[in-house]
C-alpha cells in the first residue's frame, strides 16, 4: 500500500558529539584539583621543617654570637681606656676607667664608640 504524497522532511538535527562529556570534565578538574591541594600540603610540611630548622639554628647560634658581642664590648673598653689614659695622662689626680656612678652592680657603657 502505498502512501502517496511528498516524502518526509528530516526536520531532526543529527549533529555528532563534540568533546568530553560533562562528567568527565567535572572528573578532571576534580582530579586537578586534588592534585593541587596535595602539591600545597607538601609545600606547607616543607615549609614548616625549613622555619623549624631555621629556629634551630639560631638557637643553636646565640651563644657563639653572643661570646662573639662579649670580645666585641671588651675590645672597645679596652680601646676607650686606652685613649682615656692618654688623653688624661697630664691631668694631675685623675683616675682612668672610674665611674662617675659609684655602685657595685655593672652597669654596661650607653655610649659605644666605633
Amino acid at each position: 500500500m502505498s502512501r502517496g504524497g511528498f516524502e518526509a522532511i528530516k526536520y531532526k538535527r543529527n549533529l555528532p558529539t563534540r568533546g568530553p562529556g560533562g562528567a568527565l570534565i567535572f572528573g578532571g578538574v576534580f582530579a586537578v584539583c586534588a592534585f593541587g591541594f596535595w602539591r600545597v600540603g607538601l609545600g606547607n610540611l616543607e615549609k614548616r621543617e625549613l622555619q623549624r630548622e631555621r629556629a634551630w639554628s639560631r638557637i643553636h647560634l646565640v651563644p657563639l654570637l653572643l661570646a662573639e658581642s662579649d670580645r666585641d664590648v671588651y675590645r672597645r673598653e679596652q680601646a676607650a681606656l686606652a685613649r682615656e689614659r692618654e688623653i688624661m695622662k697630664d691631668v694631675p689626680g685623675w683616675e682612668v676607667g672610674v665611674k662617675a656612678y659609684h655602685s657595685k652592680r655593672y652597669t654596661p657603657s650607653t655610649i659605644v664608640v666605633i
